[in-house]
């Protein structure tokens, strides 16, 4: 491991709490100012000012992993593609908890779980996280439109469980332009979330028979005589 690569696993290391806090924070700084509209200004104020300090920290660490990367902003976006959303797109930004469990098997020689069980586990953190912060910006967005159809917090979680699912029952639907990018944006992460699990399975299924298959004498497969 050369120096840069080893300030880089440094700065990750020491990143990795700060992080998760903030993911933390402005998910509940966010959840605060969407489901207590009953609560003061003042706690309104103090859950944005919450929800601005995340994003700082996330801000100041892509802009250190840009510096210490050495690389050319193209060429560190590609390389650095979840990190870059998880900046600009606010209804991602807890995903941030997902790249940090990911980074942290990745420095494990053996990971405790194994790759078809990473991938359910990194698609069930995902699902769980995508779709609360879904629900929670649809229904900041959509309550009080006109001829809305989401207006509680339950009809915003019913709509994202639809959504992420590709079920699409059409009984809630955004009806604000917000709305519909917002649903646009979980469709494709439902359907590729689906495909992940999906060829996931299949393919710890086909292993599993070819394992069984190899162990199995000649002349013992059903049906011999």
């Amino acid at each position: 491991m050369n120096e840069r690569q080893d300030r880089q696993e440094r700065w990750d290391r020491r990143m990795e709490a700060p992080l998760a806090v903030a993911s933390l924070l402005f998910l509940l700084g966010y959840a605060v100012r969407v489901l207590a509209n009953g609560l003061d200004q003042v706690w309104l104020d103090l859950c944005l000012a919450v929800t601005l300090i995340a994003w700082t920290v996330f801000i100041v660490d892509y802009a250190v992993r840009f510096r210490l990367s050495r690389l050319g902003p193209l060429r560190f976006v590609r390389a650095h593609l979840l990190g870059t959303v998880i900046m600009v797109l606010p209804l991602l930004r807890p995903l941030q908890m997902v790249k940090i469990y990911d980074r942290i098997q990745r420095r494990r020689d053996q990971p405790r779980l194994s790759l078809y069980a990473r991938v359910m586990a990194y698609s069930s953190i995902t699902v769980a996280l995508l779709g609360f912060a879904g629900a929670l910006a649809v229904l900041q967005h959509e309550r009080g439109a006109p001829g809305a159809t989401i207006r509680t917090f339950g009809d915003s979680l019913w709509w994202a469980a639809e959504t992420l699912t590709t079920v699409g029952y059409g009984d809630v639907t955004p009806v604000t332009p917000t709305g519909r990018v917002i649903a646009v944006g979980m469709m494709a992460c439902g359907v590729a979330l689906i495909g992940a699990v999906t060829g996931s399975f299949s393919s710890w299924l086909i292993q599993s028979f070819t394992r069984e298959d190899e162990k199995r004498p000649p002349g013992g497969s059903p049906g011999a005589s």
